[in-house]
């Protein structure tokens, strides 16, 4: 028989999950290191998910799929990172989610951690924040282009000026 736990949070309102919803990172995530369960939320449709807290109700993260950013993206995960989650039989167990960095002020400025993903076995549901050997991937990797940028950028000054008016 499954239970269904809830919580108020700030951004989503009341939350419902599941025993099997909850994703644990044993060291917690680096900045967040009390919070150690976390469930995945947000609109089935978007690229852009909801790393939630279910130890802080304030405490959500942004997420995405580092191959929506950088189809490319072949991260090499040391090997006592992947112990840590436990036993993992194929690359099918593994999960690999990039943290979003949103600047309220300058959307259009939106990264997305390349350096450090998320890596959770999915079987297990642990999890934890890692750094990838690849030393050429960077901390905050642009998720627009220069051009795509600046064409929202206008757009929001442009807007701004109008409402001014």
């Amino acid at each position: 028989m499954t239970h269904t736990y809830s919580i108020n949070t700030t951004r989503f309102g009341e939350l419902f999950y599941e025993e099997e919803d909850v994703i644990v990172f044993p060291r917690g995530i680096p900045g967040f290191e009390r919070n150690h369960s976390w469930a995945i939320t947000g609109d089935e449709e978007s690229v852009i998910k909801w790393l939630q807290s279910l130890d802080d109700a304030e405490l959500a993260l942004p997420i995405t799929t580092p191959d929506i950013v950088m189809p490319e993206y072949n991260a090499r995960i040391p090997d006592d990172e992947i112990e840590l989650l436990g036993e993992i039989q194929s690359n099918d167990d593994l999960a690999l989610l990039s943290v979003v960095s949103i600047p309220s002020s300058a959307p259009w400025d939106m990264t997305v951690n390349m350096r450090a993903p998320i890596l959770i076995n999915v079987k297990t549901r642990k999890a934890a924040q890692i750094i990838v050997l690849n030393e050429d991937y960077p901390l905050r990797h642009p998720v627009f282009s220069e051009s795509v940028r600046a064409d929202m950028k206008a757009k929001a000054k442009n807007a701004q000026e109008a409402e001014e008016c």
